[in-house]
């Protein structure tokens, strides 16, 4: 069997398990609220104030602020994926022995998550700019 093929298919499924487990807390959180005899929602507010702590201070806000925190969160958690993505470049050109074709593949990733971690980092400057002018 060629294991290059289940290595790539491995590598293609990380991203997957990553988000996966990133989720498990959550998840085991609004597990053990519901064993706690939650109400009629199920304990979804305990299991939300065990997981994200006490919510009080978005029922105040209003909803452009809201709409702006989680565009702030989102655009940031891009931008940490283009981080990884440049260093995974990285380390596949490090790990490359000489093989022109896993540089070039390498070059091309540094590359293109470069120029996503700019048109992210352009989006981040223009949704602060329009949300500071309209407030």
């Amino acid at each position: 069997m060629n294991t290059d093929y289940f290595v790539k298919k491995i590598k293609s499924l990380l991203p997957l398990f990553a988000v996966i487990f990133s989720f498990s807390p959550l998840i085991s959180k609004a597990q053990e609220s519901a064993k706690d005899g939650g109400n009629e929602n199920h304990g979804l507010d305990k299991a939300a104030q065990k997981a994200f702590g006490d919510l009080a201070h978005f029922k105040n806000q209003e909803v452009p602020d809201i709409i702006g925190t989680v565009v702030g969160a989102a655009l940031s958690f891009i931008g940490i994926l283009f981080f990884v993505l440049i260093i995974y470049g990285g380390i596949t050109w490090m790990t490359a022995a000489g093989n022109e074709t896993q540089i070039s593949k390498a070059k091309n990733l540094i590359i293109s998550a470069i120029i996503g971690l700019i048109i992210v980092l352009a989006a981040y400057a223009i949704t602060s700019f329009i949300g500071g002018a309209l407030t």
